[in-house]
Formats: C-alpha cells, sequence, structure tokens
C-alpha cells in the first residue's frame, strides 16, 4: 500500500499538471488555489508578483520558488494521519473485556481536498471467544414435527458448542404471525392462538432450563402461507436487555422455519400503513406488542438493525426454500442460509456449520461514511497477494490474522456541520476502529487575516498577501473606488506615452490592466505586454522544445542556446580521433564542426589533401589508382638516415561501381510501369468510346414517337352484331338478350 500510493499519484499528479498551466491564474484567494489541484501552493508574500512578471500567486512550488517568493511564505498544506490509539491484537478470549480484534483502534486524518493518504488495519479473531446463540423457532402447525425433534436440542448443542468455545450460552424465542386478518384466524380449535413474536427464554448457560421451555412449547396455526418472521427477527435484534445479548460474544440468531417471510408493506393487507420504526416492544410478558399496529420490517431495516448489534443471522430453511433465503443472504450483510431437514434432525450440525462458515470469513464495513470522501481498500489475504478492490478475506483459520490497506481522499470541503468522523468495523465484531477527518480547506496565513488594514487603504481586509476590498472599492491595493475613469489612471495602465492602453490586450481597471484570456496561452505582466507564446520556432516547435516563453524571449534549458534555442553546446561530437577539436581547422558550433580552413571538409574537418599539415613539408603527395578502382594518396619522402618513407594519408577513395542488379531491377520496373500506363490509357478509350455509343442510344430512342396504345397493323378480330329473336314460342321465360 505503501509503495502503491506514491507511485499513482506521482502518475496523476504530471498529466493534471500539463492541464493546470491555463488555470492557475484563476485562483484569487489562498482557498481557492488549494481547491484547484493538492500540487498547487499560494504565496502569501506581501510584495509577491510586482513589476513585469508572472502575476499569479498560486503555481507549483518550484515556480513560485524560482520567481521569488521565500519558503516561509508558501502555503502548501498535505493530507496527512495521526495514530491515536494501537493496542495490540489479543490471541486468546482469557478475559472478555480486554480482547482486540482490530488495530489500531483510533485515528485522525487531515485531509486536502484532492489529496490522498492511506492507513493500514488488521483483524484477528481470537480463540475460545464467548458465543451467544438464540434459537429462533416458527411455531405454525407445520412445524410440529421439528419442535418434537428440538426437545433436548440445548443439551447435545451445549456438548458440540464445548469444542468450541468454553463460554457458551444459549436462549429461545418463537413467532407465527400477526394476530389479525387476513394474516391469522382469530379462533382456531386446538391450536394455541396466533402471536407474532414470544420471547421465551434469555441467553443463559443453563441449557436445562431450554429443554424444559421446548417441551411446554405449542404449535399455533396462521392462514396464509408467509409467516410473521421479520418481525422476530428484528425484536430479538434490538431487544438487547431482555435478549441477554452480551458485548464480548459472538451473536449468533438461528432463524428456523419451512415458509417464507412477509416483507414490508404486506401488512398493508391488513390496514398497517405504519412503518416499522426499528425499535424494541416486547410488553412486560415479553410478546411482541406492536404485531397489529406496524408494518413488517424491510430488508434494508433489518440488514441494518442486526450489523449494529453485531449479530450474525443464520437461515435454517428447507431445501425447497433455499434459493429464496440465498437472495436474502445477499441483501443482509452477516447472514448465511443453511438446508434444514424436514423434522429438524441435523439442527445441531446446521448450527456448528454455520458458525465454523463465519468464523472462517472477516468482512470490513463501513459506517457514517461522508458523502464528500472516497475510501477503497485493498485486502490482503493468508496468501500474502494484495487483492484491490476487496474488503473480505475467507478461507481463514481462527488465529489468522488479515490486513486491509485503505487509501482515503476528500474530494471537496464540507459544509459546516457536516459528519467529520466515520467507521470501519468487521461484520459481526463489536471492536471498530474510529477515524475522525479534519479538511485542509483554508490557509494558515488566513489565521492572520486583517480587517480594514491600511495595506488596502483601510477600505479592505488584508489575507495571505492580497487585498479583498469592501463594496464600491476595487484596485490591488483598493485605492479605487467604482465608476471612475479618469485619464490619469489610463495613463497608468500605457506602458509609455503613444502606446495603446494594457497594449490592446486587456482593459484598464483603476489603474491596473487585466489582460485577456488567450487561446495560445497566457497573457501577463503589468502592461500585458508579455505572453508565453510569441517567441522564435524551429520546425515549428516553440523554442524548439528546449526552452520556456517568457515574454517574447525563450529562456533555454541547460545545455540549449540561440533565439529558439535550437542550438547545443555538446561539443563531444566535434572531437577528431586525434582528440582536437574539429581537428584544429574549424570550430564547433550548436554540436557540428564549421570548418574554417580552406580545402578541409568532413565530420570533424578531417579531409584536407591541400592543408599544409597535412603532410610533412619536404613529403610528395603521390596517387595510385587500384585495379578496382580505388584512389589511394600518400606521401614520399626520404628520411635523414637515407630510407625511404611511405606515409598513406587516409583509406583509399573508391568509386561505387555500376550495380547490375539494381540496373535489370530499374529496367524491368520501367518496363511494367510503361505497360501499367499504357492499359490504363486503352481503358480510358474504351470507356470514351462506350459511354459515346450509349449517348447515342439514348437519343435515339428518345427522338421515337410511337403511340404505345395502338398498333396500325392490329385489328380488331371479331366485329358485333346485334340479333332479334322470339324466345316466346318456346313457353319460356327469359331475362337479357342475346348477341
Amino acid at each position: 500500500c505503501a509503495m502503491w500510493i506514491p507511485a499513482t499519484w506521482t502518475w496523476r499528479a504530471a498529466l493534471t499538471c500539463v492541464l493546470l498551466e491555463t488555470v492557475l491564474g484563476s485562483a484569487t484567494s489562498c482557498r481557492d488555489c488549494l481547491l484547484i489541484h493538492p500540487s498547487c501552493a499560494w504565496c502569501a508574500q506581501e510584495d509577491f508578483g510586482r513589476g513585469k512578471t508572472l502575476t499569479s500567486r498560486c503555481d507549483f512550488i518550484q515556480n513560485l520558488q524560482k520567481r521569488g517568493c521565500e519558503p516561509r511564505f508558501v502555503e502548501n498544506p498535505s493530507s496527512s494521519i495521526s495514530v491515536l490509539q494501537n493496542i495490540p491484537l489479543s490471541s486468546k478470549g482469557l478475559s472478555q473485556y480486554d480482547v482486540i480484534q482490530i488495530m489500531p483502534q483510533k485515528l485522525a486524518l487531515s485531509l486536502r481536498p484532492g489529496g490522498q493518504t492511506w492507513f493500514e488495519l488488521q483483524v484477528r479473531q481470537v480463540e475460545d471467544y464467548p458465543v451467544d446463540v438464540y434459537y429462533l423457532m416458527d411455531l405454525s402447525l407445520s412445524m410440529k414435527d421439528d419442535l418434537e425433534t428440538i426437545r433436548n436440542l440445548g443439551t447435545k448443542l451445549a456438548h458440540e458448542m464445548g469444542k468450541l468455545t468454553s463460554n457458551f450460552r444459549l436462549g429461545f424465542g418463537t413467532f407465527v404471525d400477526k394476530n389479525m386478518s387476513p394474516f391469522s384466524y382469530t379462533l382456531f380449535p386446538n391450536c394455541v392462538p396466533t402471536f407474532g413474536f414470544r420471547h421465551i427464554l434469555p441467553l443463559t448457560d443453563k441449557v436445562d432450563r431450554f429443554n424444559e421451555e421446548v417441551q411446554k412449547q405449542m404449535v399455533s396455526r396462521n392462514r396464509d402461507a408467509p409467516e410473521g418472521g421479520f418481525d422476530a427477527i428484528l425484536q430479538a435484534a434490538v431487544c438487547k436487555e431482555k435478549i441477554g445479548w452480551r458485548k464480548e460474544a459472538y451473536h449468533l440468531l438461528v432463524f428456523t422455519t419451512d415458509d417464507v417471510p412477509h416483507l414490508a408493506l404486506d401488512g398493508r393487507l391488513g390496514g398497517l400503513v405504519e412503518p416499522h420504526d426499528g425499535q424494541c416492544h416486547l410488553d412486560d410478558n415479553s410478546e411482541y406488542s406492536a404485531s397489529t399496529k406496524m408494518d413488517y420490517p424491510s430488508l434494508a431495516l433489518l440488514g441494518e438493525k442486526l450489523a449494529e448489534n453485531n449479530i450474525f443471522l443464520i437461515f435454517a430453511v428447507t431445501k425447497q426454500l433455499y434459493i429464496i433465503y440465498k437472495n436474502f443472504t445477499a441483501l443482509i450483510p452477516g447472514t448465511t442460509v443453511e438446508i434444514l431437514d424436514q423434522d429438524s434432525k441435523n439442527v445441531i450440525q446446521l448450527i456448528v456449520a454455520a458458525y465454523n462458515n463465519i468464523r472462517s470469513k472477516v468482512e470490513l464495513s463501513v459506517w457514517d461514511h461522508p458523502e464528500d470522501i472516497s475510501l477503497s481498500f485493498t485486502a490482503t489475504c493468508q496468501d500474502g497477494m494484495p487483492l484491490p478492490g476487496f474488503r473480505k478475506c475467507a478461507d481463514l483459520k481462527i488465529g489468522d490474522t488479515v490486513s486491509a490497506c485503505s487509501v482515503v481522499e476528500a474530494r471537496s470541503c464540507p459544509p459546516h456541520g457536516a459528519n467529520h468522523s466515520f467507521t470501519i468495523k468487521p461484520v459481526g465484531f463489536k471492536d471498530h476502529l474510529e477515524v475522525s477527518v479534519d479538511y485542509q480547506c483554508d490557509c494558515g496565513c488566513s489565521k492572520t487575516a486583517q480587517v480594514n488594514s491600511s495595506i488596502c487603504s483601510s477600505t479592505g481586509t488584508y489575507n495571505c498577501g492580497t487585498c479583498h476590498c469592501e463594496p464600491g472599492y476595487l484596485g490591488a491595493r483598493c485605492e479605487c473606488q467604482e465608476g471612475e475613469a479618469s485619464s490619469i489612471y489610463l495613463n497608468a495602465c500605457r506602458e509609455a506615452e503613444g502606446k495603446q492602453v494594457c497594449s490592446g490586450r486587456g482593459e484598464c481597471s483603476c489603474n491596473q490592466c487585466l489582460c485577456y484570456e488567450s487561446e495560445f496561452g497566457k497573457i501577463y505582466g503589468s502592461f500585458c505586454e508579455c505572453d508565453d507564446f510569441s517567441c522564435a520556432r524551429h520546425k515549428g516547435i516553440l523554442c524548439s522544445g528546449h526552452g520556456e516563453c517568457h515574454c517574447g524571449e525563450c529562456k533555454c534549458h541547460a545545455g540549449y542556446v540561440g533565439d529558439n534555442c535550437n542550438c547545443s553546446t555538446e561539443t563531444s561530437s566535434c572531437i577528431s580521433d586525434d582528440g582536437r577539436m574539429c581537428s584544429g581547422r574549424g570550430s564547433c558550433a550548436c554540436g557540428r564542426c564549421q570548418c574554417t580552413e580552406p580545402g578541409s571538409f568532413g565530420e570533424t574537418c578531417e579531409k584536407c589533401p591541400t592543408c599544409p599539415d597535412a603532410y610533412d613539408p619536404g613529403a610528395v603527395l603521390c596517387l595510385y589508382k587500384t585495379d578496382n578502382n580505388c584512389v589511394m594518396k600518400f606521401t614520399y619522402s626520404e628520411h635523414t638516415s637515407g630510407q625511404s618513407v611511405l606515409t598513406t594519408l587516409k583509406e583509399p577513395e573508391c568509386s561505387t561501381g555500376t550495380d547490375a542488379l539494381m540496373v535489370l531491377l530499374a529496367v524491368v520496373g520501367s518496363i511494367l510501369l510503361v505497360g501499367v500506363v499504357l492499359l490504363a490509357v486503352w481503358k480510358l478509350v474504351i470507356t470514351i468510346h462506350d459511354w459515346r455509343e450509349f449517348s447515342r442510344f439514348q437519343s435515339a430512342r428518345s427522338r421515337a414517337r410511337y403511340e404505345m396504345a395502338s398498333n396500325p397493323l392490329y385489328k380488331q378480330p371479331v366485329s358485333t352484331h346485334d340479333l332479334e329473336t322470339d324466345l316466346s314460342m318456346y313457353g319460356k321465360p327469359y331475362n337479357g338478350g342475346m348477341h
């Protein structure tokens, strides 16, 4: 975690700084500057920004110091963390009052908006930790055989749980449904009247009492299939004193049923429109007194109260209900579901398995999370591999330690009165980590602000190096009143007599130029005479990319000179083989040799056949042409001893011969090119010819004036003649005529 954060932060800052250059000047106060980005700093020095320099007090630290801001005037608060309580983790539950399962226990964060800090916490489930189990049973008629099965549950469960903890307590409660129509029968023979929830036995280590109370119970009956179990769960969770939940213990609530529960809004079927208030409503007889007054609780309310009281809920349901209750576990943290046999024979194994399953997981939850704080986790489980985005570890053994790194970032400054703390706790644990938050939204120099300061002409507040003028006044020192626009003020905005006001790139306001914004860069200066984009360029790049543009002049980086910073001062490329600068025949300019000796040439002026120092004065220059058409230059001289000395000046200069392959390829390529051109010309001619022929056809067709409806060669084959016939002679009626 400690190594991951700086790398991420550096990358983000590097990317953001490129975008910030254009907005830093918009900050008019130290507070505004801090909110732009965590890497921004403010200079509170009074005389900072005077003259023809950058006027913004908000910039990166290195830029402020480079422009003359003393370090003691730089305001740049950063996020930090303080550990207030850090008691080591416990290994065993030796005493129920000194067990520590999370470390640290208290932290104080100081967060600057946009800035990040991190902390690490560890969680360990101790051995032999106290356990409270409250058995909540459905007593509807369909659970009659289950009631017979659990009559000796207390003794058997205590025996099995004794293998896991030496401090075990057991309690008992029952439920059916709301005793009202349409949920239940108001009267039903041979059955106990319907009830919502009845608390039978507070948590106790005398498990024989559990057996006694179970044997006294009788089943009841409701009308519809769903049960009122969620009413009972909520009362068992919030009535802590009557149930007897211990603060230093695991709280297990075992819920057994063979049907689905009623949910919120179902109560409206019986006219119950008041939502559940989440409070305890057990009367003197330990029965739920608000069963017929309030609606069933919602899943959200149920999950909230279970988590608030550190209760693990175990749904023990029949096989056909498993999927339904499995969906509930996804909505209620710290909840598991187990399959219960039809007669509850496996209930002991079910509870032990659920307990072991709960103890094998650690999941962190956040309470009272402030909206303006971003919180992310990276869990490290038993394999030692960090899991970004995870806050849960599974497959743990009792005594294993897991750790989690939490990265905290304040997105903004909260309004006054907002919550400045939050809590991190493992689900079902009483242990938790308290985190208090202090926001770094104001600068330290704001504490010494001077109202009606003489620096601000007694009409403004001097705060962190700047004046905040009273209404009706303006200017850097509040020296002007609104509406004043005399020529005296305008002349103060001219760099020299006859020049434009604010160089034509700004407006004059109370002796002070307010420079226009530009899409090309920043305009600045007392008279808006400077900018950071009107400098010499090389190949279209401002200052060749090797300098910064300041007021029309390139300020070159180290190692570069010139008007546009395109000239390197590096001379290593100008050193010849003999170690001399440009072979002693020139000078090095911008990293390249400029040969000044007549006849010299080459990268380092090393070639110079006609130079006096090319060979000895008494030597004779000779040329020799070899068989492979190369020319070798050498000198001939005679030594004082009488020996002849031949000195080769340079490597042979060979003229490259004609490459036969290249010639062949060039000829073939030329032939192919001519062929393609000819084909293209032929295709063009044919296309033009066809187009002309088609045009003639269209023209001739349009001139043909045929009467399509009458062909002069066509005549009717049959003539029509009228025929008068008297059919009455046959004594038959007729209707119509004959043709």
